[in-house]
């Protein structure tokens, strides 16, 4: 597929948008989508997302003077078009790579990425904040935030725009309307969605609303003095009084449906709506994916992909293995099987966490409950309440959403919810925003609960097989990304509460594993072996409760620890061994490898631990280290 670049070689900042026509236009977002897919093809990303906003972006770059108005983004993977257009067209075939651009909106990438977002249902809160502080300065800048309707379901989506609407102040929402989250959306605001879908606004788009809004004179007052006295902005003179009531008595102006992908009617609305006061939403319909066919007909699969060929959109082939992801789904098919306690609970990831097989076998026991997810975990304590067995299943860095549900919902009353929380560590290219190397710290903490890592899938499976007979309080079983190494045996022990496994014995130096922490530490003993240091490495198994009678007898046995997790040191199971050990007057070397307390950066998941000294030989160093000094210089924590 080639790109042409007629246009698009000459657009280097929003100002060169200006000048060009709305025909130009229209060939410039085909000059867009071709390079947007032949660059995502090359480093797999985001596609059919940004695909769909071409024309918006278009659109909100030509009327409004950015980086000066400030269009604050929702969750960023749509943004790649933005990208483009603000002076990073050239290094977008670095998107998502290591040293390269982020795959999602980054405050120092950019001053025209004016807030960072990873996470869904941020903007209008943020955006709240930019223009109350522009109206304590005495400007006049235009504030917008722009927002999916999947984000929408979002709770403090809703606080944000409860809040915009109450407060009187001049903001606009731009409702982003194209069906999906990354699965099709769920609940009862995206059925009233599709019900606005079919209002007649919709079909007369291109002519009605054009033609009204037209109408009526810019310094009249009419369409703010309608708006006062109606409630109705200026294209519901073309519409059905009902339409977006919803938003009218949230007290927005609402505005639409607009056809997202008409430039010229875009163009014309905004330069309306930003003539306007107080809170504006306006509802655009995209099509996500939009232009190239294969993307458009199956938006969910080229959400979020790699690399695939732009042509056909044939997708390279996966690495061959079981999966964290399918052991746990098909542990948790065969459990429901027979018992019919079990329930299945997601936040807008059926796929991603391999719900959507268990959805399939029994979709009157699932609930994808949108983008929502402290709604999820209480939602389950009031499952656990009744007795019934419900299954969390959340990518670790979206479980950060719903920490005071997880406390007070849930872990107070020690109810038995079971969480499995997938992506736990380091996940690669999506970044900063979506390690989920957060959680074994956060929920440490938490009084009752109880958590679980995996050294591989076959571990995975007897992990869940005991949490679901779990019924004393919460437990969190996580896991990594993709795959493993299979490192059981036929003999695999049973899994008991706080029970860890001792893998092999040596007297030199401990090395205390959990979960992915597991195969570094027994490459780490091989490479010291072949150096005449025998370790002892441990399979921790749990991060809470630990097993203080192994650690206490190897630690003492040994004379020197490390601990190897693949998550924050901070806080961690590294910092549970010290506490341990210390509460028990063991004052021996110890270390911990894991990663440290900053955000780290996206790329490859085995460079990102290269970087941060998460591998076995940065382990096997530090026990030669350990092992090599002598005791009698004292003993001291690293």
């Amino acid at each position: 597929m080639e790109s042409g670049t007629n246009l698009l070689s000459q657009i280097n900042s929003p100002a060169d948008l200006k000048p060009l026509g709305v025909e130009q236009l229209r060939s410039l977002a085909e000059e867009i989508r071709a390079y947007l897919t032949e660059c995502v093809s090359k480093t797999g990303g985001h596609l059919a997302p940004s695909l769909g906003v071409v024309e918006l972006t278009l659109a909100l770059h030509k009327v409004y003077d950015l980086p000066k108005d400030k269009l604050i983004w929702d969750v960023g993977h749509q943004a790649y078009v933005h990208k483009i257009l603000t002076g990073r067209r050239d290094q977008l075939p670095t998107i998502r790579q290591h040293g390269g651009l982020s795959g999602f909106l980054r405050i120092d990438e950019s001053p025209y990425d004016l807030y960072g977002a990873g996470h869904a249902s941020t903007s209008i809160s943020a955006a709240m904040g930019f223009a109350k502080a522009r109206d304590f300065r005495g400007g006049k800048e235009s504030v917008l935030a722009l927002i999916g309707d999947g984000a929408l379901t979002g709770g403090l989506a809703l606080e944000g725009m409860n809040n915009a609407a109450d407060d009187g102040t001049n903001i606009t929402v731009i409702l982003n309307d194209n069906e999906m989250s990354i699965a099709e959306n769920v609940g009862a605001l995206a059925t009233y969605l599709s019900k606005l879908r079919m209002e007649p606004m919709y079909q007369f788009a291109e002519s009605t609303a054009k033609g009204v809004i037209k109408g009526l004179p810019l310094g009249s007052g009419l369409i703010t003095k309608a708006a006062r006295a109606a409630k109705h902005t200026a294209t519901h003179f073309a519409t059905p009084a009902h339409t977006g009531l919803l938003f009218e008595e949230m007290g927005f102006h609402y505005i639409g449906p607009i056809d997202g992908h008409n430039v010229e009617a875009l163009i014309d609305v905004f330069n309306h709506v930003k003539k306007m006061k107080g809170a504006v939403l306006v509802h655009v319909l995209t099509v996500k994916g939009k232009g190239i066919p294969y993307a458009e007909a199956d938006s969910r699969t080229y959400h979020g992909l790699s690399k695939f060929s732009p042509d056909d959109g044939r997708m390279e082939s996966k690495t061959t293995g079981v999966t964290y992801t399918s052991a746990f789904s098909d542990t948790l098919c065969d459990l429901s099987e027979t018992d019919d306690k079990i329930i299945g609970i997601t936040a807008a990831m059926p796929d991603g966490t391999g719900l959507n097989k268990f959805a399939k076998l029994h979709p009157e026991r699932f609930f994808d409950v949108g983008i929502a997810e402290q709604h999820a975990v209480t939602f389950a304590a009031g499952l656990a309440a009744e007795n019934f067995k419900p299954v969390v299943a959340i990518y670790s860095t979206f479980l950060q959403r719903a920490y005071d549900q997880i406390v007070h919902d849930v872990a107070l009353q020690h109810l038995p919810v079971r969480f499995f929380l997938d992506r736990g560590g380091l996940v690669g290219d999506d970044g900063g925003t979506h390690h989920g190397v957060l959680d074994l710290a956060y929920l440490r903490c938490v009084p009752n609960m109880v958590i679980a890592a995996p050294k591989d899938t076959d571990e995975l499976r007897a992990m869940a097989r005991f949490a679901l007979a779990y019924n004393t309080g919460p437990i969190a079983v996580r896991y990594p990304r993709g795959g493993a190494r299979q490192l059981s045996d036929e003999n695999t022990p049973e899994i008991i509460l706080g029970k860890a496994e001792v893998l092999q014995d040596g007297g030199d130096v401990a090395l205390l594993g959990l979960g992915a922490g597991v195969e570094i530490a027994l490459d780490a003993a091989a490479l010291l072996a072949e150096q005449g240091i025998h370790a002892t490495v441990v399979n921790a198994r749990f991060c809470k409760p630990l097993d203080a009678e192994t650690i206490l007898e190897v630690a003492r046995r040994c004379g020197r620890v490390i601990t190897i997790e693949d998550g924050a040191t901070t806080g961690g199971f590294g910092s549970g061994v010290l506490e341990l050990l210390a509460d028990h007057g063991v004052h021996i070397p110890i270390a911990r490898i894991g990663l440290p307390d900053e955000f780290v950066e996206h790329g490859p998941v085995p460079v990102l631990r290269e970087m941060v000294g998460l591998t076995a030989q940065a382990a096997a160093a530090k026990a030669r280290e350990m092992v090599g000094t002598r005791r009698e210089s004292g003993y001291a924590v690293v």
